[in-house]
């Protein structure tokens, strides 16, 4: 058998690194901030969008609300039968108090009148859409007599983004949320 020769302690040999230089990779902190950072920001934006996204609908919600009762006023006390007021201007009344968040072209309005509150309907209607996307419904607008029960509906196609992570608050088959204030009330005699 051949002669070997006898390796020298403390010295690596050729490709091997040493200990020393590992260990001080290992405990090197310098880009831990910002890798933590990388890690928790994306989420926490998610949900800072989310959140924003959801505070907006709310908020779209209960301004819908609060004009749907000061319009539906009108009818019941007859206001808007002795002024002759149309659908449209019915529409345009309720976009000028909401035109802050909303877009007039998309109101939809449905007032029903019925001889008792068993025989009102004041269910959502489904919504039906063309190739192009737009509703098709007919609406009604009968305002009644004094003493009916009436019915006042107004919906709105709330634009959504999706969210981040999934989140998404649309409720309509073409991706936005519809906004449905309804009001139902017994007409005043006048």
């Amino acid at each position: 058998m051949g002669t070997s020769k006898p390796i020298a302690m403390g010295k690596p040999c050729r490709g091997t690194t040493r200990s020393g230089g590992g260990r001080r990779f290992l405990r090197d902190a310098r880009g831990a901030t910002a890798v933590e950072f990388g890690l928790v920001a994306t989420p926490f934006l998610a949900l800072l969008v989310a959140i924003l996204q959801t505070m907006i609908v709310f908020f779209a919600q209960r301004l819908l609300d609060e004009v749907v009762s000061q319009a539906s006023r009108t009818i019941q006390t007859g206001q808007a039968q002795a002024s002759s007021l149309t659908q449209s201007q019915f529409t345009s009344w309720v976009c000028e108090k909401t035109v802050i968040l909303f877009t007039c072209g998309n109101f939809m309005v449905n007032v029903q009148s019925s001889g008792t509150f068993a025989s009102a309907s004041s269910t959502t209607p489904t919504l039906t859409f063309d190739s192009h996307g737009n509703v098709t419904n007919p609406w009604n607008y009968q305002l009644g007599n004094p003493g009916d029960i009436v019915v006042v509906q107004v919906m709105y196609q709330w634009p959504v983004m999706l969210g981040p992570l999934g989140f998404n608050l649309s409720n309509l088959a073409n991706g936005n949320r519809l906004l449905v204030s309804s009001s139902v009330f017994k007409r005043e005699p006048y």
